[in-house]
Order: C-alpha cells, then structure tokens, then sequence
C-alpha cells in the first residue's frame, strides 16, 4: 500500500472540496465529495445533520448567508485504516466572513471520516468545531 499516494489523494479531496464551498458556492461539485449517507456535527445546529441532502443543505445555508473573505487550513494528520479503503483526517481552519453585517474569524478544527468508493475518496463522517481559548 502506497500510503503516501493515499495521502495525497485524501488531502487534495479535503481541499477540492473546500474549495467548492470556501470560494463561492458550487453546490454540485460540493455534493460529489458527500457520502449519500454522510453524518456531520456542527456547533450551530442541535443534533446532527443525516445524509448527503441534510449534510449539502447545511453548508448551502451557510453559504447563502455569509461572505467569505479567507479560508486557511494547517497541520494536516491522515490516518489510513482498513488496508486504504477509510481514513480520518484532522486539520486546523481559520475562516474569516461577514454575516448580518459583522465580520467575523473563526479558529477551528476539522474531523472527517472518509471512505473509498468506486475509486472515490467520499465524506462520511465530519465534526467541526471553534478552537478552544486558552
């Protein structure tokens, strides 16, 4: 297993599908990276969003609401499992958008689970949260 092939493979997927949601709303290319039964955890909304149609319809909210000004990720971990068909990657975020008129940066962090379908790397899982102060 070419674990460093894998990894790539992963991080350009994280970032592409960033990219579709940090650099204007791309519903549609957004969607593909989405598992039709993704879960995700937001600090925003009770609960958790089920499904790809929950999951994109989150992040559609968002978009539709907020500017967005800047989007960084850093420290990038990715842990491959089950002989390269899952993994889990973590990152640190700072974004930074204007909401209702407020401009507003957020630290944070991101944990998703991936898997490997049909020679696709697809969200499963993912749970954002702010950075905590210290």
């Amino acid at each position: 297993m070419d674990t460093k092939k894998i990894t790539d493979e992963i991080l350009a997927t994280i970032r592409a599908m960033n990219r579709s949601w940090t650099a204007g709303w791309h519903e549609e290319v957004f969607r593909q990276y989405i598992h039709p039964d993704a879960v995700a955890i937001v600090p925003a909304t009770p609960g958790r969003l089920e499904g790809q149609d929950a999951y994109v319809a989150g992040w559609r909210g968002f978009c539709e609401t907020a500017v967005i000004h800047e989007w960084r990720e850093t420290d990038h971990k990715v842990q491959i499992y089950a002989g390269g068909k899952s993994a889990v990657v973590t990152y640190l975020f700072t974004i930074t958008f204007d909401m209702g008129g407020q401009k507003v940066t957020m630290h944070g962090r991101d944990l998703f689970l991936l898997v490997k379908e049909s020679r696709k790397w697809l969200v499963a899982a993912d749970q954002y949260s702010p950075e905590p102060q210290v």
